[in-house]
Formats: C-alpha cells, sequence, structure tokens
C-alpha cells in the first residue's frame, strides 16, 4: 500500500526567503502560497510543505523540525563543498566537527550523513545508505574513517 513518503513540513518565519533557500538548494517551487507553499524533492514523488506561522518558534527537537534528503553516496563526500559553495555552513552534530559526513550507526544500518540549517534553524541533513542488514559498526566516525575500515576488511 505504502510507496514512500509523499510530503514533510517544516515551519518558517518568512516565505520568501525559505523559498529562496530551498531554491538555493535545486529544489523547484511546486506551489507558492501566502503562509503555505511546496517545494519539490522529486517532481511528483514528493514535496517539502513550508508553514509560515508562529510555530516556527517552537524550540528546536529533531522530532519536530528536522528533515533528511537522501542523496547518493558519490555527492555526500562533496557535500560539504557543494554547500559552501551556496553560502551554506554544515554544522556540528553529535560531538562531531563540520570536517566531513558523519556515519550513523544504527545496526544493522549504516548511514553516512552531513548536517545544516535552514534560515529558520530547522535541521536539516543530507544522508545516503552505506550498509544494509550487515553493519557492525558500533560508533558513530567521520565517513573518511569508515572507509579506512572497509578498506582494511576488504569491503569496499
Amino acid at each position: 500500500m505504502i510507496k514512500g513518503l509523499y510530503e514533510a513540513l517544516l515551519p518558517v518565519k518568512d516565505m520568501s526567503r525559505s523559498l529562496a533557500f530551498y531554491e538555493k538548494l535545486g529544489l523547484e517551487i511546486a506551489h507558492r502560497g501566502e503562509s503555505l507553499s511546496f517545494v519539490w524533492i522529486e517532481k511528483g514523488i514528493s514535496w517539502l510543505g513550508l508553514w509560515e506561522g508562529e510555530q516556527v518558534n517552537t524550540p528546536y527537537h529533531p522530532s519536530l523540525r528536522h528533515i533528511a534528503f537522501r542523496v547518493d553516496y558519490e555527492d555526500i563526500e562533496q557535500a560539504k563543498e557543494w554547500l559552501k559553495a551556496k553560502g551554506i555552513d554544515v554544522r556540528e552534530v553529535f560531538g562531531f566537527q563540520p570536517i566531513a559526513p558523519i556515519v550513523l550507526p544504527n545496526r544493522p544500518q549504516a548511514h553516512a550523513a552531513i548536517y545544516f540549517d535552514d534560515p529558520d534553524g530547522n535541521l536539516l541533513e543530507f544522508i545516503c545508505p552505506i550498509e544494509l542488514d550487515t553493519s557492525d559498526q558500533e560508533q558513530m566516525i567521520y565517513l573518511h574513517e569508515w572507509e579506512e575500515l572497509q578498506s582494511k576488511r576488504g569491503k569496499k
């Protein structure tokens, strides 16, 4: 029955500023409204709603104000430079400095991720699966460290 996630929403303070930010990320405006707009993540497959209102003042918590965008493995390694070229800074998370993507060890899954904020402090993430159903990774590490471990094990 379920084919995928079509819609997620984030609170914003200034619709024009937010739409400009998400366009800078390469997302196309699907609908522009006064207090509710949508940008395509994948046209006809998924979109992100931006809702202007007081909810933007809700204190940040990842269960309320967080979106993760799926990216390819080849792109995650270049994500910091790609964002920097657009004037967007990568941020520290989980005690890791924003120098490179980190590996999230959700055994038996492992994902590489990098984090940044939108203009309203919503936490955005680029994420890609790097090992599904077989990961024994127990601690967060930088992606380049994970790649070195995989190379030593003859996996990558």
